[in-house]
């Protein structure tokens, strides 16, 4: 298992600078240690961005496992008026994701434990660079949380590196009861899957 899923940096927050692109600029953010990708854009990332569709305009988005934000500030540039929620079981990731939307001024951004996120929210969209290497079971058990959660014509856009098991994790999708998946392409060693309800 990876420490950085699941733990805080155990001190006082602390966070180095990172220059990435996001919403079709350059952006001066910031990253802890103990966050995944703390140094950059993933390339897993960079290719959900890049081809997952817009996202809805209104409703409530979610961003899973937001790490230091790039998924949640992409979906909020992208629909100023939706309200975009940044899950993440690191308090470290949460702290970077909220600063990282104040500095862009962005104010639909939501941060919040998964435990903090009331029962009653359906999320029109769910975005997920997921945490492959917590195992399968592991990851099993939080998509089954989440994707129940997504409206009736809500859809999931899922990145999973091609040989950390996407095919496998495409078939058991599939196979999930009120739900259907396909991958919609592959790019750089990366699977993009789609998820709707079926």
């Amino acid at each position: 298992m990876t420490d950085h899923y699941f733990s805080d940096s155990g001190g006082a927050y602390a966070a180095s600078p990172i220059a990435v692109t996001i919403g079709g600029e350059e952006r001066l953010l910031e990253s802890p240690k103990g966050v995944f990708s703390n140094d950059g854009l993933d390339i897993g990332t960079r290719v959900l961005l890049d081809v997952a569709p817009e996202p809805p305009e209104t409703g409530s988005l979610l961003d899973l496992g937001c790490g230091w934000g790039p998924i949640a500030l992409h979906l909020a540039l992208s629909a100023p008026t939706a309200s975009v929620w940044a899950v993440d079981v690191n308090p470290d990731a949460l702290s970077a994701t909220a600063r990282n939307a104040h500095t862009l001024s962005l104010s639909n951004v939501r941060t919040s434990l998964p435990d903090d996120v009331d029962d009653a929210v359906r999320f029109d969209a769910i975005w997920s660079n997921p945490p492959i290497r917590i195992g399968k079971a592991a990851l099993h058990e939080l998509l089954l949380r989440w994707l129940p959660r997504l409206t009736d014509d809500g859809e999931a856009w899922l990145v999973v590196q091609k040989h950390l098991g996407s095919d496998s994790l495409l078939r058991w999708l599939q196979q999930l009861d009120g739900f259907d998946a396909e991958r919609v392409e592959s790019k750089k060693n990366f699977r993009i899957l789609r998820v709707f309800r079926a």
